[in-house]
Order: C-alpha cells, then sequence, then structure tokens
C-alpha cells in the first residue's frame, strides 16, 4: 500500500517559489525552514507555505511537481489563489489564444 503524498509550493524571502514533494509534510516544512538540507531553500529563508495539495501516492505527486515547476510564475499563482479560470486561459497555447482573438476580430467587422 502506498502512502499519500503532498505537493507544494513555498514562497521564498526574496519572493520567489520553490516547488516540492513529500510524504510526511510537515516534517519537510520544518527542514525548510531550518535549512537542513543545502540547496534552492537553504539560502532563501524564511519560507512560507503558500500551496498544497494531497496525492493518493508519490507517484501521482511526482508527476504534479514536475508539471508544477514547468509553469510561469503567473500560472502558479493563479493556482496558489484557486483563479481556475485564469489557470485554464494561462494554459492555452499561444497559437490557440491567437486564433480565438482572429476570430473575435472577424466577428466584430461583421456586425
Amino acid at each position: 500500500m502506498f502512502k499519500t503524498a503532498w505537493v507544494y509550493i513555498l514562497r521564498c524571502c526574496d519572493g520567489s517559489y520553490y516547488t516540492g514533494c513529500t510524504i510526511a509534510i510537515e516534517k519537510r516544512l520544518k527542514e525548510h525552514e531550518l535549512g537542513v538540507f543545502p540547496g534552492y531553500t537553504s539560502s532563501r529563508r524564511p519560507v512560507e507555505l503558500v500551496w498544497c495539495s494531497e496525492f493518493p501516492d508519490i507517484f501521482q505527486a511526482i508527476a504534479v511537481e514536475r508539471q508544477i515547476k514547468g509553469w510561469s510564475r503567473k500560472k502558479k499563482e493563479a493556482l496558489m489563489c484557486g483563479n481556475v479560470d485564469l489557470l485554464h486561459e494561462l494554459s492555452q497555447s499561444t497559437e490557440l489564444k491567437l486564433r480565438r482573438q482572429r476570430r473575435g476580430q472577424k466577428a466584430a467587422a461583421i456586425s
């Protein structure tokens, strides 16, 4: 049986975000706060937990962590705020956005 796992986002003292995953969220947050392991957050303390979500197993958590790490700052902030509409909009490809804009311009020209 797999343990549940967490994906989390921390805001560092320099305003940057760190995304991670763990099976022991409270322990891992304490490690970040204390700078136990050298790495990104150890030189950017204090850190603040700004978002987390639980997953059925570590494999799903790792997949989501990797996905979020590839996101833009705006997209991460939309996730943290729970702004599903903005998150969806930011997820759309640039080409799709341009096509929608062109359709809107054509519709406006016709009316």
